[in-house]
């Protein structure tokens, strides 16, 4: 068990979920004193151990059905000794093998039950509520319609497709709520029984995609298996090429970030104790010593807190990553003394009034399509025109205490770089930094100049995903 334990948290470490070794002993500990043949108390047990954050349980949820699948169960049974649960053994019997079945020892099979008798016991085992018989029935339309074999490498989502096609869910889930009402029943009886119906057959899913999971597992091992279903975290999912779902966990994960690192900032301001060293009273203070200076003495430290000149790519797919780090920027604009926030295409304009005022600057960044004028010629992305309006009108009010912040990936389509520009913004400001959402492989290719403007910047980095955004605003000064 020790040893399961041990692959399940290096899989959550693997996927980014941080499990420090305290937590490990923690869980361990919870094994000894809680019922081991109660799968989902273990599953509760190792999620408040090993957990923090809530948005991190869909990827834990995700790695316990591998390393803690049934079969993996069995496997573990060695280290419990031998007061497993019966049900347990049931269930493992179940996602095994059903009766009749004949199985490799990959998945591959054929059942003994024809079509009918099949879709016979689905709709007896939902519409009686049957555990046992659905689990039956799950492991039989695996066996009959999957198609597994061992060593085939494809995922589980292409078995679960194979097996859900061929089961006619629809006219499963017509019989039952046909079973339940009545023409005379009102609505809402219809609708609590349709609602019923679609949970059995939500149910049915889940068990199809259990059997198909213990067998994968049984093929390949759960560390394989793991490792090819692994989910990405919310902070480490792609911003540019995130789905809708994904775009709100996204937007549920930026106010936690933006309240963290809004901490971190002002806990490192206050300890900033101490200024430059004053050369004239460390002199003084030396002289009782023939003038080594033991005895340091510094000025009184003023930790100014620094401007933040934000100027945003908007256009296409790179909306997507301007917008989350125009939220998380002022979001924590308390910890800079002035934040000011440009976007453009190929026109260019100060947006900064959009966020005064508003308590969730996710509201400004919503009206910023809407409002802002950044098309001055055709709506594609200029950066070098884009550029040039921005020192022409702004350059005077960068100074010594200003950090740049360029966003974009940096593709001008074929348009004039324009370089000199961001030559003269670093010459101005304290530094100048440029976040690229496109992976490093990608730059300088195309019609991407980044390496024009690289040489004028204090880092160009790669800012793909929250966690490398929140590991830069970290880092401001």
């Amino acid at each position: 068990m020790l040893n399961l334990l041990g692959d399940f948290i290096g899989e959550l470490r693997s996927a980014g979920i941080p499990v420090s070794m305290s937590e490990h002993v923690d869980a361990a500990r919870a094994m000894e004193v809680i019922d081991l043949g109660d799968r989902g108390m273990v599953r509760s047990s190792l999620a408040a151990t090993l957990v923090k954050d809530g948005d991190h349980l869909p990827v834990f949820y995700t790695a316990f059905e591998v390393f803690f699948s049934t079969r993996s169960w069995q496997n573990a049974e060695e280290f419990m000794g031998d007061d497993v649960d019966n049900e347990l053994e049931r269930e493992g019997a179940a996602g095994a093998s059903g009766p009749g079945q004949s199985r490799g020892e990959g998945g591959g099979a054929s059942s003994s039950l024809s079509a009918q008798e099949l879709a016979d016991l689905l709709f007896r085992a939902l519409r009686d509520g049957d555990r046992g018989a659905l689990r039956q029935a799950a492991s039989e339309s695996v066996t009959r319609y999957a198609g597994m074999e061992p060593g085939r490498p494809v995922g589980g989502t292409y078995y679960l497709y194979r097996t859900l096609r061929n089961l006619d869910l629809e006219n499963l889930e017509r019989r039952l709520t046909e079973g339940t009402t009545g023409e005379g029943d009102d609505q809402l009886a219809q609708r609590l029984a349709r609602e019923e119906a679609h949970a059995r057959i939500e149910l049915l899913k889940s068990e199809i995609e259990r059997v198909i999971r213990e067998r994968l597992v049984e093929d390949r091992g759960a560390e394989a298996l793991a490792k090819s279903v692994r989910k990405p975290l919310p902070e480490d999912l792609d911003v540019m090429h995130a789905n809708r779902d994904e775009m709100a966990q996204l937007e549920r994960a930026l106010r936690p970030l933006s309240r963290k690192l809004a901490t971190r900032l002002a806990r490192r301001r206050r300890r900033r104790r101490r200024g430059p060293v004053d050369l004239r009273h460390t002199v003084r203070r030396s002289l009782s010593t023939g003038g080594v200076p033991i005895d340091l003495r510094f000025k009184p430290p003023h930790p100014a807190k620094p401007e933040i000149f934000v100027i945003a790519d908007i256009s296409g797919s790179v909306a997507s990553f301007a917008r989350f780090t125009l939220h998380l920027v002022h979001a924590i604009s308390s910890q800079f003394s002035k934040v000011r926030s440009f976007v453009f295409v190929d026109g260019l304009d100060e947006v900064t009034r959009l966020f005064d005022g508003v308590d969730d600057p996710a509201e400004a960044v919503a009206r910023i399509n809407a409002e802002a004028d950044v098309i001055a010629f055709d709506g594609h992305s200029d950066y070098g025109r884009a550029l040039l309006s921005f020192h022409d009108r702004f350059a005077k009010d960068i100074t010594k205490r200003s950090t740049v912040l360029i966003l974009g990936d940096a593709r001008n389509n074929y348009h004039q770089a324009n370089a000199e520009v961001v030559a003269d913004l670093h010459y101005r400001a304290k530094s100048v930094y440029w976040l690229n959402p496109e992976p490093t492989a990608y730059w300088n290719s195309g019609d991407s100049i980044i390496n024009q403007y690289a040489p004028y910047c204090e880092r160009v980095i790669e800012c793909r995903t929250l966690r490398q955004l929140e590991a830069f605003v970290g880092e401001l000064e």
